[in-house]
């Protein structure tokens, strides 16, 4: 079975890893350009075109998939099959019809929950305690194709969004695996999305960072976790901002926004309170909440208050 792999992030890597290590021939990889990151702005690959590389694999980087070039050049290698993880372009129709067993995508929800950019995120947002890995067969809706196979596991409740990515992104990597075996032996059966079920994962804006204490403990928690590592919760303390990025759900009442306790470093919420475990204060590196007591000198929790 001839392969062309199309990713582009940290996520899409361990699946090309698996494929490599279970010996199928990957023909070539598709990602996204290079882009400057950094303070410098030094042009850096993605990567899954460093993962290729390192394994000689030929990498193509085109700016547009509908202007024919992309075609072209798959025309040329004639894969039997396309794996999509995380690419980030979409892929036109002749594209997609292009290899005979199809172009078969890895998408990191229980779909037809969380079509979209950020599922991963929206699952934890929304404090879902299921969530999980499907692969699908692409058409030229967004994560709309029929599906295959799927993993599901549950979220810890306590596990942030970055901690989850990890995960899914290992279990996308069994899963793709299994769904090539399948594919050869015909023995994939398909499965239409129920559409009334589908919901849409958008992408993530530091708009929505801000904390709002006068939700529920379990709502602002969710927040923290489903942020992380991205954009990051944040509020204001006493006219400063912080960013928050771990909490613990427990027991407290007061006003919303209240520090009800330093050691632990306890706010209230509009039900319940959270225990921030750990922060970074403007400027700062990320710190546990004991160290930033540690640097409160001859304050008393009730004059500090979070807006």
């Amino acid at each position: 079975m001839k392969i062309v792999f199309m990713g582009t992030p940290d996520f899409a890597v361990p699946c090309l890893e698996a494929l490599i290590n279970d010996g199928c021939e990957i023909a070539a990889v598709f990602t996204q350009p290079d882009k400057p990151k950094g303070r410098g702005y030094a042009m850096t690959p993605p990567p899954v075109k460093v993962c290729a590389q390192k394994h000689g694999i030929e990498v193509y980087q085109p700016e547009k998939m509908k202007d024919g070039t992309a075609y072209e050049i798959l025309s040329k290698i004639k894969p039997d099959m396309i794996i999509v993880v995380a690419y980030g372009k979409i892929l036109p129709k002749d594209i997609i019809e292009l290899p005979p067993f199809g172009c078969i995508n890895v998408h990191a929800s229980l779909l037809p929950e969380y079509r979209g950019a950020a599922p991963i995120q929206w699952a934890v947002l929304d404090g879902k305690k299921k969530t999980g890995v499907t692969a699908m067969y692409m058409d030229v809706g967004l994560d709309t194709g029929d599906m295959l196979l799927k993993a599901e596991t549950d979220i810890g409740e306590n596990e942030t969004a970055g901690e989850l990515h990890d995960r899914l992104s290992a279990m996308g990597a069994e899963l793709i695996v299994k769904t090539v075996h399948e594919a050869e032996k015909g023995t994939l059966v398909r499965e239409k999305q129920d559409d009334s079920k589908s919901c849409y994962a958008s992408m993530l804006t530091k708009e929505m960072s801000v904390i709002d204490f006068g939700k529920t403990a379990q709502k602002v928690h969710d927040l923290v976790r489903g942020l992380n590592s991205w954009p990051s919760a944040s509020a204001v303390l006493n006219g400063k901002r912080i960013k928050i990025h771990r909490t613990l759900i427990t027991n407290g009442s007061g006003e919303p926004g209240q520090v009800l306790s330093l050691e632990p470093f306890v706010v209230a919420c509009g039900e319940g309170a959270v225990e921030i475990t750990e922060l970074q204060p403007e400027g700062k590196k990320r710190m546990s909440a004991q160290a930033f007591v540690n640097g409160l000198h001859n304050v008393s929790a009730k004059e500090l208050k979070f807006s």
